[in-house]
């Protein structure tokens, strides 16, 4: 079963210096009937404008994942990171007992494009954590790329919980194949372009749960990027 979260659907707030929109329910964005999914808590699609930022603030018990799309976010937090993601890096946060933390656009002229994603953990209270990877646009083009994973599988970004993340790059008129095991759930995350999932077409901000499907086609109607998240 394959059900849409349509892009329009979401919550969406234009506060000038952030444009947001939240798949699930967020900050005060409530949706009873988008909670989440499965382990996966939060897709907040943001655009941050040139200078701007996320003060400091504070995160307990949570997975955190960010995905860059376009510009750079510039991070820091209470561990002692500092550094400056790009696309192509993964980033994960493991928020844990406790962490306090900035996020901001270190440019003066270009907007940042990024997708923020908070998995639940398997275990509270673990102490925090920090990683990021780079993955090159090659290694995503036309084919499923493992960018976050509870092992570190493949040289992915290691997360706690049996969750795992795929991007690619889809020229248009490519497909990729997923297979789902007996039992496990995926969403898929329209980032840009637009696909059909199993013949449904999805466009970008578009959101798909997927549930007993054993095989995944995901075409690209015009140059896309995805994340797949395959789910216990």
């Amino acid at each position: 079963m394959i059900t849409i979260r349509n892009a329009a659907a979401r919550g969406h707030f234009d506060l000038g210096w952030l444009d947001t929109y939240h798949t699930f329910s967020f900050d005060q964005y409530y949706d009873p009937n988008h909670m989440g999914f499965r382990s996966l808590r939060v897709i907040n699609e943001d655009t941050v404008q040139p200078g701007n930022g996320f003060p400091t603030h504070s995160h307990r018990n949570m997975e955190i994942v960010t995905y860059v799309l376009r510009g750079a976010l510039e991070h820091r937090d209470s561990m002692g990171n500092g550094s400056i993601i790009r696309p192509g890096d993964a980033q994960r946060m493991s928020a844990g007992t406790g962490v306090r933390h900035s996020e901001a656009n270190p440019s003066a002229e270009e907007a940042v494009h990024l997708l923020q994603i908070w998995i639940l953990p398997d275990e509270e209270d673990r102490p925090p954590e920090y990683e990021e990877k780079r993955f090159s646009a090659e290694e995503k083009r036309n084919r499923l790329r493992l960018i976050v994973s509870p092992g570190a599988d493949d040289g992915s970004v290691s997360i706690h919980q049996d969750a795992k993340i795929y991007a690619s790059l889809l020229d248009e008129g490519q497909s990729v194949v997923h297979s789902l095991a007996n039992g496990r759930s995926a969403w898929l995350q329209v980032a840009a372009g637009s696909v059909t999932l199993n013949d449904i077409g999805l466009v970008q901000g578009d959101g798909a749960a997927i549930t007993a499907e054993p095989s995944l086609r995901i075409t690209a109607r015009e140059a896309a990027e995805v994340l797949l998240f395959d789910l216990a």
